[in-house]
């Protein structure tokens, strides 16, 4: 979730114009980024309820009731936060659009309000890696690829034919993704001669410093790396906006399982493995 973690901290920080100003904004401020981290505390995918939030987004409702009339500057913030929940945590891409339309027309002299239409442009990208990412649901077959790993060997899905499969979106710098790679190596410790594979797509931009980590960690599976950061070929190939994101596959190359962690991995591999 790193890169959705990077846009609500951006939504809490916008410049005072004048001293006066900067009393409300800092004011303003505190308010969002408590609500911020509600948001961060309980997101765990791109695609939450839209119910499982509906506290923190009454409450941005009632920031922007309460200083309406203020500066405008800190109603755009409230609102581009609200629209940032919409399409990048609730996936309601129509919704965060609309809000953003109302920062052009309410509040067209803001920083936000004049960066709508961009904003506006982002939001429709996205939505269409969304597309992407919502075929890829528990029993869909998993589209294949081929690319080569970061040792130069060919590398795809179908490459693991009549095995479990686990395909890691992930990132070095991703914290979350960095403290569930134990759980990983575990489960391919103890299930790889049973058929147990992980397939590592490597989010990051440096080479060196990837394969230092991998060398470091003793990571055996293979990675693709192609240094591109988010717009890297396979993330933009499967929709994939927030990391780490994982598929379980199994011995078909059918999705069985996403996001698993854990134990909640370790149940999910005995139950296919034994199948």
């Amino acid at each position: 979730m790193k890169q959705l973690i990077a846009l609500l901290i951006a939504m809490v920080h916008v410049p005072s114009l004048t001293t006066m100003a900067a009393a409300q904004t800092i004011d303003v401020n505190t308010q969002l980024k408590n609500v911020a981290d509600k948001i961060r505390a309980k997101t765990f995918g791109w695609n939450m309820p839209e119910a499982e939030l509906a506290p923190e987004l009454e409450e941005l409702d009632a920031i922007y009731l309460q200083h309406k009339g203020e500066n405008p500057e800190d109603l755009a913030n409230v609102l581009r936060l609200k629209a940032t929940v919409y399409w990048s945590v609730v996936d309601n891409s129509e919704k965060g659009i609309a809000v953003i339309r109302q920062i052009k027309k309410d509040y067209p002299n803001t920083a936000v309000g004049r960066d709508a239409d961009g904003i506006i442009n982002t939001i429709q990208q996205h939505e269409e890696s969304r597309k992407i990412r919502r075929t890829l649901t528990n029993g869909a077959k998993f589209p294949d690829f081929s690319e080569k790993d970061v040792l130069g060997n060919p590398l795809s899905v179908s490459k693991y034919e009549d095995k479990v499969v686990l395909v890691e979106f992930w990132a070095t710098w991703c914290g979350p993704c960095v403290a569930e790679l134990p759980n990983i190596i575990k489960a391919y410790k103890k299930h790889h001669s049973n058929g147990f594979e992980v397939i590592g797509i490597s989010l990051d931009q440096d080479e060196k410093k990837l394969k230092s980590f991998l060398k470091a960690r003793e990571i055996p599976w293979a990675q693709y790396f192609d240094g591109k950061g988010w717009q890297n070929n396979l993330a933009a190939k499967y929709g994939i906006d927030s990391v780490p994101a994982t598929f379980l596959l199994d011995r078909q190359g059918k999705i069985i399982g996403q996001g698993l962690r854990g134990e909640a991995l370790e149940e999910a591999l005995s139950k296919a493995l034994t199948r």
